[in-house]
């Protein structure tokens, strides 16, 4: 059996229940083990381009925990997984950071030496638990379902640091998609920002760029969008209600999340998935099973 430390971050638990539910509900149907571990902290993500030491710090205090048990990090956040991801290169070079940051965490008790790897959601399921794994698991399949996946930045780029996927031409989340029998449509802004780093900051252009994104995917016939970051999902469906509410927006297109999707066809209930949690509407999701 796989083990990992699971890292959920702050706005999982706090606005984006569902995915961890339906996260869990799918892991264990590939017979993953999640180990929670409660001192987990911040990322650092919000530290990043204000102070280093303090991002380094946060984020490498996490790693030394994971470390202490013996277990890699699953993250299901991309902006944790982006920096972590970073955290992790840092701390694998021999120099002053990874030096004073040591220092640092002496004092508690911990200590980083690039023992374990940082993982996103995604690619546990598509590397280590394995596509042909997962079909096994399957027992409905999508037809005439069309997703557009959302990738999400930080898994991308940098893509020497976070080494998800091609970041020019990825494939690993449309063939996540494609083994519950859905199509993940080629859509011209697939890989463009969701808006979300912008929300609060210039509303006006997050939701600028919500709308392109909004608009491409249905453009390319998709029936949903499909995610796999809180940020990304939270823009897409409680961002996007409100749009909708405020403007009737046309272009309107749900986010489902890819665990929820996933564990639709494995036979996993609604209510343990979260699909209700959705601020927009996915029953209909189900209706393509067959």
């Amino acid at each position: 059996m796989m083990k990992y430390a699971l890292f959920l971050g702050c706005n999982i638990p706090a606005r984006v229940s569902q995915y961890e539910a339906s996260s869990r509900a799918v892991l264990k149907k590939t017979g993953i083990e999640l180990v929670d571990i409660p001192e987990f902290g911040c990322c650092g993500y919000p530290m990043q381009n204000i102070d280093q030491r303090a991002f380094l710090f946060s984020a490498a205090n996490n790693l030394a925990l994971a470390e202490e048990a013996g277990l890699d990090i699953l993250v299901m956040c991309k902006c944790g997984y982006g920096s972590l991801k970073k955290a992790e290169h840092i701390m694998k070079e021999d120099g002053d950071p990874r030096e004073e940051v040591n220092r640092l965490l002496s004092e508690k008790g911990l200590k980083y030496d690039g023992k374990i790897q940082v993982k996103h959601l995604l690619s546990v399921l598509y590397h280590d638990v394995g596509i042909d794994t997962l079909k096994s698991k399957i027992s409905g399949s999508y037809k005439g379902l069309r997703l557009a996946t959302h990738y999400g930045c930080h898994a991308l780029r940098p893509s020497k640091i976070t080494r998800f996927d091609d970041p020019v031409a990825p494939t690993l989340f449309d063939e996540l998609v494609e083994i519950t029998g859905a199509e993940s449509v080629d859509w011209t802004s697939k890989l463009e920002c969701c808006g979300a780093p912008l929300t609060g900051v210039n509303d006006g252009l997050s939701i600028d760029l919500t709308k392109k994104k909004l608009t491409d995917g249905k453009k390319a016939g998709a029936h949903y969008l499909c995610t796999a970051c809180p940020f990304c999902h939270l823009q897409f469906d409680t961002v996007q209600k409100t749009m909708v509410s405020h403007n009737g927006n046309e272009e309107h297109l749900a986010s489902i999340l890819y665990p929820q999707l996933l564990g639709l066809c494995m036979g996993i209930d609604k209510e343990t998935l979260g699909i209700h949690m959705n601020q927009l509407d996915i029953s209909g999701v189900a209706s393509f099973l067959t």
